[in-house]
């Protein structure tokens, strides 16, 4: 498997997660509004990248860093390190643990797409 499909598959994966998420313990009707917005963008984005053969594949990465930037800002949250005013769009089911382990995976899933989904320079040989 090459790593576009894999980071692709990746983030549809990360993409069901959030939704179900969303839609199961968010605490405020806008806040899931919100969340299912940006999740259909980024589900579209997506399914462009993939119908493309792995072209613009920017708009899917940066989609990626800043939902792994969202899940760092919770971490942080959740943690004490600052304040943002937003732990309800950061708390899962109300528990703290469920919450650090839910933003931790999906923080190092969005970073490891983003990993796989950047094009990397071929090394020339100077033979």
């Amino acid at each position: 498997m090459d790593r576009t499909r894999v980071g692709s598959g990746l983030v549809v994966a990360i993409l069901v997660v959030q939704v179900l998420a969303s839609l199961v313990w968010s605490a405020d009707a806008t806040l899931t509004g919100i969340a299912l917005a940006f999740n259909a963008v980024a589900a579209v984005s997506t399914a462009l990248f993939v119908r493309r053969g792995g072209r613009a594949a920017w708009v899917v990465v940066g989609w990626c860093a800043g939902f792994f930037g969202w899940h760092v800002l919770g971490l942080g949250e959740l943690a004490g390190w600052w304040t943002t005013g937003l732990e309800a769009a950061f708390a899962v089911a109300g528990r703290y643990q469920l919450s650090v382990v839910y933003q931790a995976v999906l923080a190092a899933a969005a970073g490891f797409a983003v990993h796989l989904l950047l094009p990397r320079q071929r090394q020339v040989s100077a033979t």
